[in-house]
């Protein structure tokens, strides 16, 4: 099983978005613990780079993560608008 981290700043954004993409995240949350990194089954899933990822919550709202090889450690670095993600 992965353990995956998600720092303050994207816990306070996940606040702010509506509860039905709460309930979203959540969803990849449980789906990234058990499967990893590669969710190909998500909306818009692709790989950013050699370690980062990204996929759709919904139309608006994205997010995105960080594996690094070898290790079962998975970092959210962003979740929010797709008009601000950093990609």
């Amino acid at each position: 099983m992965y353990q995956v981290l998600i720092g303050k700043h994207v816990l306070k954004r996940i606040e702010r978005m509506p509860q039905g993409i709460q309930d979203n995240f959540a969803n990849l949350v449980q789906d990234l613990q058990t499967e990893g990194p590669v969710q190909r089954m998500w909306p818009n899933y692709s790989k950013l780079s050699h370690n980062k990822y990204h996929c759709h919550l919904s139309h608006r709202w994205v997010a995105c993560w960080y594996h690094e090889e070898g290790t079962l450690r998975i970092e959210v670095y962003y979740a929010g608008s797709r008009e601000n993600a950093p990609y």
